[in-house]
């Protein structure tokens, strides 16, 4: 990939306790997916009140760190679009994590 245009876009985004998120979408440029096995983390997640991020955009993938997802390619997400929600690991339900994530 060689353009933002290009980065897949993050389509839905559920959890309400981020700064990013307004009326389920993410409004950061450009989101960074991380975590440890078992667990591909939003790592953009910021749990405020206060919104913030760009008035008007879609967000992307930014990075994903997760080289053991399919969707990896080169520390970048090669989905059409990835989804973001609360993790099933997480005791707390406002933990994000990239829905789409598939391990290889």
């Amino acid at each position: 990939m060689s353009t933002l245009q290009e980065l897949p876009e993050v389509t839905e985004c559920t959890v309400d306790g981020c700064g990013y998120n307004h009326d389920h979408g993410c409004h950061a440029g450009a989101v960074t997916i991380a975590g440890t096995s078992g667990d591909a983390s939003c790592a953009t997640f910021i749990p405020l009140d206060t919104k913030g991020g760009l008035e008007k955009v879609m967000a992307h993938v930014g990075a994903c760190q997760r080289t053991d997802c399919r969707f990896n390619a080169g520390l970048e997400c090669s989905a059409p679009h990835i989804r973001v929600g609360a993790g099933q690991r997480s005791a707390s339900p406002a933990h994000p994590d990239c829905l789409t994530f598939e391990a290889r």
